[in-house]
């Protein structure tokens, strides 16, 4: 067996690792192209899979040619002895055979350690805090891989079938682009379960809704809940329409829940992006890997929002296996900020024509940040429009009412009220009205 050339090893190994590469990016390719791009890729594909198994032959039989087991040589020479002595072992011999392979007896060396050297130093101490902090976070914050919801467990089990149909007719196309954008962690077919489950529960629950209304009523009198005393068929047309409100209502909000979520998540890029920027121009002029400028970002911990789709990134560079600049294409497809498409598509660019990093980033934070002075001015304007209207219609307009309906009890023109009527009356629309404005602002951000 001839000495093996360990050279040649590490050559077939690295041009294994260049073909897989290039089947990685073929892949890519492939998912994105036209139908007769897609042939061309698949020829190359199955070239690329011939030449990855050639490659892996050879280097299975370079790896058998390696014997790492050395001849004992006092073996052979008392094999040597006993050709000499006509094939018959002396006592001399297998004495020299004893000793040979006899093992020396160990020696234990006993040290008494004092109590100030078996104490940790310093870097073992705060190995321990780190490892506790690790166990303590994984408690209180229990990862996406723990135990499935039952309610979307139920789902599943009675709705996957018709789901995985809707999702393979290309029904629902942006569905799972605005679930993974609006990081939320269920598959298109899952979503669609729980929605389909959850429209058939508010089916039941608007019978017993109207069911309810059918017989008792609401009153800002105590007790609130009477029974009614309408007639049956008044009634019946009054309350009719929860059968139908309930579930629409439940659909509608379910259907455009990921996309209300995404533009949410994506306000909150936008606002962490300018800063963000400068810390990575800050970061990129010290000539390290870019991916290493994400790395660092979300050790800062300092943007929650942004850190979510740097990891993102990340898993698909040391995971999957991308190169820096897939990654950054795949990732500006798949980001709920406009912005943040355009940042990972510009970085692409700049590090495919070898540009200057530093100058990149710097460049970007500029105009980050004069957008968002731009933006946080127009905001301004709007708050202060924004407050001229709530305490016209919060604070000005109930006292106006409630005075109006007072000089009509006074007076006893139009409709009398109790005064306790009309307390209830400015509670629930001082109340409601605030419910509208808080939601409206909870949009804006």
């Amino acid at each position: 067996m001839g000495k093996p050339d360990f050279n040649k090893i590490k050559e077939s190994i690295s041009r294994q690792k260049k073909i897989v590469k290039e089947l990685i990016s073929s892949k890519n390719y492939y998912n994105q192209g036209n139908s007769e791009e897609k042939k061309i890729i698949a020829e190359h594909f199955a070239n690329l899979t011939e030449q990855l198994k050639k490659a892996s032959d050879e280097t299975e039989n370079l790896i058998k040619e390696i014997n790492l087991a050395k001849p004992l040589a006092g073996r052979t020479e008392i094999k040597e002895e006993k050709e000499i002595s006509g094939g018959a072992e002396s006592e001399e011999t297998k004495e020299k055979v004893h000793r040979q392979y006899e093992f020396p007896t160990p020696v234990v060396i006993r040290k008494m350690y004092s109590h100030k050297e078996m104490k940790p130093d310093r870097l073992e101490r705060e190995t321990f805090k780190r490892i506790e902090k690790q166990k303590t976070a994984t408690k209180i914050n229990p990862t996406i891989s723990q135990e499935v919801n039952p309610y979307v467990k139920f789902a599943n089990r009675l709705f996957s079938n018709f789901s995985k149909k809707l999702v393979d007719e290309k029904t629902f196309d942006t569905l799972g682009r605005d679930l993974v954008k609006a990081n939320i962690h269920r598959t298109p077919q899952e979503y669609l379960s729980v929605t389909l489950l959850s429209f058939i529960v508010a089916i039941f629950a608007s019978f017993f809704i109207a069911l309810f209304f059918l017989f008792f009523k609401i009153t800002p009198d105590l007790p609130i809940i009477v029974r009614t005393t309408e007639e049956f068929g008044t009634r019946i047309l009054k309350v009719f329409w929860l059968i139908f409100a309930v579930p629409v209502g439940t659909l509608l909000l379910m259907f455009f829940y990921p996309a209300i979520e995404k533009n949410s998540a994506g306000n909150k890029m936008d606002h962490e992006m300018p800063f963000a920027t400068m810390h990575m121009a800050a970061i990129s002029g010290s000539m390290i890997n870019p991916s290493k400028i994400f790395e660092i970002i979300i050790s800062a911990r300092e943007y929650p929002y942004l850190s979510k789709q740097f990891t993102k990134l990340i898993n698909e560079i040391n995971i999957y296996g991308y190169d820096i600049v897939s990654a950054l294409r795949n990732n500006a497809v798949n980001s709920p900020s406009k912005k943040l498409s355009e940042l990972y598509n510009g970085l692409a660019t700049t590090i495919n024509s070898g540009g200057d990093l530093p100058d990149f980033f710097d460049k970007r934070s500029q105009s980050l940040l004069f957008e968002y002075g731009l933006e946080k001015e127009k905001r301004t304007k709007a708050a202060e429009t924004f407050m001229d209207i709530y305490i016209s219609v919060v604070i000005a307009a109930p006292m106006i009412l409630m005075i109006l309906l007072m000089m009509m009890k006074l007076s006893g023109l139009g409709i009398s009220l109790s005064t306790q009527m009309i307390t209830i009356i400015m509670v629930v629309s001082v109340t409601v009205i605030n419910i509208i404005f808080l939601s409206i602002l909870e949009m804006k951000k």
